[in-house]
């Protein structure tokens, strides 16, 4: 999996006219309504306060005030409590009452507030009434964070759920104490909605301006977000052998900085990769005041002139890499040199570029040597021709021609229009009426192919609900990132393997997780209990839903020997609510097609590494759908059509122990993730030519539905 995804970021200012939020097409309107009512809404309000509700319409309401509280004076309706008046309860309660009395209305001004934070000691800033209540409209809030001098403020957001519309609600975060926008000096963020990047910031001082504006509709719950102080970068390294980075790498470094490091070594000893004439090297970095980025990381080594890579091979780049590398098909050095002149193998085949790259690549669909070498004198169809997936041979002239040439609909596949077609194949779609169309992947595209529909049928699914506010934050995926993802613990043991949300009631795993094992009696549903909206391991929050296992159904043909088959349904014991943090993934129909090539993304806890630890924040890693008979030949033919082999086959990417039962995610053109498989099987762990090899979850979309009803 990859090692971290937090981005610090710093965006360049905007206008400053955009500080608050604009009312629209109604402003004149909302100005004049507001001066003829305000003598009015003022009067009212001292009346309103003592107004008698009648008991059945306080209760419906008193939740809501409950979660409004803060300081202030203590308020009762009615002779019942409803918890501690402040401005913003206040806010609520007198829109409460105008609800209960519809033909009444009041104008509300913007409220204003400003929090002043030292953040010598760690703490929290969240939106008013967060986690149990939306924010309050019509409000300008300010927090102004102070560090210590020579630290800086950083500022990390575990949960954002904003109206998505810029002009109604939004955050805005300044590198000041003022927001003075046109300062160049202000890195500054606007974010409303969805955030598609990180959400953790850091000042290029000791100070930052959080601010928060909201319109008088559509609440949303808002934010939570932690902040502390942290020390400058720079200093001295020492020592023949190290590393050191731009500030806060792989996250954004922070603008207006410099860092200086010196690096002294033992002499007569000298850097590698931008060599020195002496033991002594200083770096310096600088960050201006606008647009920022990831930076960079940089190892230093010191080493004998005359020998610059003892027992390594020396790239023209002066990068040093391992011996076995050479020649190995892979361009490790970054700028081929490990690749030229090579002589090549008995498994291996030579290209016209002298690049030599293994045989079982050749007539694979893809030019891996670079000048298509390895795809020449292949049996395939002449030029001018169109190759079904059937593997037939049609005139190009016919695709597209409304008319199934192929005999499988492959040739109309991803024309205008969908054809219906008279014969139905394994690779066209059938709809419920039993009539089969030509459209490729027409599953939940949004798009009504089907004459009855049903390709977009129990589509509430691969999708975050809060498209438009996803709760973001952590260091390596992102909370919420993964909403179908699960941690199935054994009672006593902790994480086990993972799981897919296929409903509210129905996981899918892998039938190998629940196989007993000696005295590991893994195949009884009452030794497992299922984490969903989980992020950090033993670290639960308000999104994490813990269930019992009520019954686990295994596929009939599991092979223990192979791993054919390995799927299997657990049921919860009770059902959860669906939410941003706890949502299904799509499943395939049968027909679907993950083409090799296609980008596909792993997750779980497992082992970051061959034969280590579990992790405790939930990893994710891109890979690429591998070609079935490309990997059956890596994988000595073990690998069966009901398995899908995905990886990077350089190594070093991959799912390993404690990852098995959890999902391989494809997101299809519509934005939709589909459950292309189910961590099944492997050579090790990331592994070069070893691919990680997944339950082919297309197979089992009947099986699933005659379990489960899903």
């Amino acid at each position: 999996g990859e090692d971290s995804d937090l981005a610090l970021q710093f965006l360049p200012v905007t206008d400053s006219r955009q500080l608050e939020k604009k009312p629209g097409c109604r402003k004149k309107l909302w100005i004049g309504v507001g001066l003829l009512f305000s003598a009015a809404a003022v009067a009212l309000l001292t009346g309103l306060l003592v107004w008698h509700f009648h008991r059945d319409t306080l209760v419906s309401k008193k939740d809501k005030f409950n979660g409004l509280t803060g300081g202030g004076d203590l308020v009762t309706v009615d002779g019942v409590h409803v918890g501690v008046l402040s401005e913003f309860s206040f806010i609520y309660l007198v829109l409460l009452m105008f609800t209960s009395r519809q033909n009444i209305f009041l104008f509300l001004l913007p409220v204003r507030k400003s929090f002043n934070i030292h953040v010598r000691k760690d703490g929290v800033v969240q939106s008013p009434g967060f986690p149990d209540f939306s924010y309050p409209p019509n409000v300008y809030l300010q927090w102004r964070l102070r560090a210590d001098p020579a630290h800086r403020v950083r500022l990390d957001f575990d949960t954002l759920i904003l109206e998505e519309d810029c002009q109604q609600d939004f955050i805005k975060i300044y590198d000041s104490l003022v927001p003075i926008e046109q300062q160049l000096v202000c890195a500054l963020l606007r974010q409303c909605g969805y955030p598609h990047d990180s959400l953790s910031f850091l000042s290029s001082g000791n100070v930052m301006l959080l601010t928060l504006v909201t319109s008088e509709e559509k609440n949303f719950p808002g934010f939570r977000a932690s902040y502390s102080q942290i020390p400058s970068c720079g200093g001295t390294l020492t020592g023949d052998k190290g590393s050191f980075s731009s500030p806060f790498f792989p996250s954004n470094y922070p603008p207006q900085t410099m860092c200086v490091w010196k690096i002294e070594v033992s002499p007569p000893l000298s850097s590698t990769m931008v060599t020195s004439r002496s033991n002594v090297m200083t770096i310096k970095f600088n960050s201006d005041s606008s647009y920022v980025d990831q930076g960079f990381f940089a190892e230093y080594e010191a080493f004998v002139p005359t020998n610059p890579c003892p027992g390594r091979f020396q790239c023209l780049n002066n990068l040093c890499i391992n011996q076995t590398l050479h020649c190995d098909g892979w361009s490790d050095c970054g700028d081929g040199s490990d690749e030229d002149n090579c002589q090549c193998e008995a498994p291996q085949m030579k290209c016209k570029n002298d690049r030599c790259k293994p045989k079982f690549w050749e007539c694979d669909g893809f030019d891996d040597c670079g000048d298509n070498t390895d795809e020449e004198n292949c049996v395939k169809c002449k030029p001018g021709e169109f190759s079904c997936r059937n593997r037939r041979c049609i005139s190009e002239k016919l695709r597209c021609n409304g008319k199934d040439d192929c005999s499988d609909g492959s040739d109309e596949s991803q024309c205008e229009k969908s054809l219906v077609l008279r014969r139905c194949s394994e690779f066209t779609f059938r709809c419920r009426d039993g009539r089969c169309i030509s459209k490729l992947n027409p599953d939940c595209d949004g798009e009504d192919d089907c004459e009855d529909g049903s390709d977009e049928d129990n589509c509430q699914c691969g999708t975050r609900p809060y498209r438009s506010s996803r709760i973001v934050g952590g260091q390596v995926s992102r909370e919420g990132e993964w909403p179908w993802q699960v941690s199935l613990h054994i009672k006593g043991m902790g994480h086990t393997c993972g799981a897919s949300v296929l409903s509210n009631r129905w996981l899918l795993t892998a039938a190998h997780c629940v196989q007993d094992s000696g005295p590991n009696k893994y195949s009884h549903a009452g030794q497992w209990e299922a984490f969903l909206g989980l992020h950090v391991q033993s670290r639960n929050n308000e999104w994490t839903v813990r269930r019992n296992v009520r019954r686990i159904i295994v596929h009939h043909g599991y092979n223990h020997l192979n791993y054919d088959n390995d799927i299997a349904l657990m049921e919860l014991d009770a059902n959860v609510t669906l939410n941003q943090n706890i949502w299904p993934i799509c499943l395939p129909s049968p027909s679907y097609d993950f083409p090799a090539g296609c980008k596909a993304w792993i997750t779980g806890w497992g082992a970051t590494k061959e034969g280590g630890q579990t992790a405790s924040v939930l990893q994710k890693a891109e890979v690429r759908i591998v070609n079935s008979t490309v990997c059956k030949n890596l994988m000595s033919d073990d690998v069966t059509d009901r398995m899908l082999c995905a990886g990077v086959l350089k190594g070093g990417v991959d799912a390993c122990q404690g990852d098995s039962g959890g999902p391989l995610s494809v997101t299809s053109p519509s934005g939709r993730v589909f459950l292309a498989g189910v961590v099944s099987w492997g050579d090790g762990c990331a592994r070069r030519n070893k691919p990680g090899v997944y339950t082919r979850t297309t197979k089992y979309r009947g099986w699933i539905r005659e379990q489960s009803g899903v």
